[in-house]
């Protein structure tokens, strides 16, 4: 890193242009977070990129940024067009874990569009090093995108649909493995009456339970 960074440099940038969202944040010399952004791109990650940019230097100096390493589906072009670093998303996790979470035996990272579960292991000296990955087939069922496409059947955004699971006392089952039969499971649950957020937590449950299936098939997920 020294090495890529321009002298006097203390700043480095940090992108992830995913499939939903472009998130930004700006770190110091210590790995200490500065300022971050997020924002859904809808379609268009290079522009929203650059409007988080712009943003982003409108307060803060541009020569003090020694370093963009990007991350995401959207990452190959990026950093091109930035002149950094492109990094594919489970060495991203890894190295971020081994310095912000050096005690995870495990990582899930459930995006808008894939979901991945890591399994780590350490090195003779107790570093944290990757000893396994598995990542979900192409469905919205067990993403971001599964329970954005609820939250907008039941009429709430995505950030009042957490809250609202948090009230639910008794969930009932709903199917995970399909955003249909999710649909089929909810309209029935309306039609009785049951209250959104018991609806709401269901569907949590019901991804979780996917990603315990489809993706860690019976094998343990050791704390932390």
């Amino acid at each position: 890193m020294s090495e890529t960074h321009s002298s006097g440099a203390d700043h480095f940038l940090g992108l992830d242009a995913g499939s939903i969202s472009v998130k930004v944040a700006l770190l110091d010399r210590g790995g200490r977070l500065i300022t971050s952004s997020y924002a859904r791109h809808q379609g268009r990650p290079y522009q929203t990129a650059l409007s988080s940019l712009t943003d982003l230097l409108k307060t803060h100096d541009p020569s003090r940024i020694g370093l963009a390493a990007v991350t995401g589906v959207a990452a190959g072009r990026l950093a091109e067009l930035l002149g950094g670093l492109a990094v594919g998303e489970i060495r991203a996790l890894t190295l971020a874990a081994r310095r912000y979470l050096p005690s995870a035996s495990a990582l899930i990272d459930i995006g808008g569009e894939d979901t991945k579960l890591l399994w780590f292991g350490r090195e003779a000296d107790g570093t944290l090093t990757l000893a396994d990955f598995a990542m979900n087939a192409l469905c919205a069922a067990g993403t971001g995108s599964f329970l954005d496409q609820q939250a907008h059947r039941l009429g709430y955004d995505i950030g009042r649909f957490s809250h609202l699971a948090l009230k639910s006392e008794v969930p009932p089952r709903v199917a995970g493995r399909c955003s249909v039969f999710a649909k089929s499971d909810m309209i029935h649950l309306q039609q009785s009456a049951t209250p959104d957020y018991e609806i709401i937590y269901g569907l949590c449950l019901a991804m979780a339970r996917n990603l315990k299936s489809g993706l860690a098939k019976g094998r343990p997920l050791p704390p932390p």
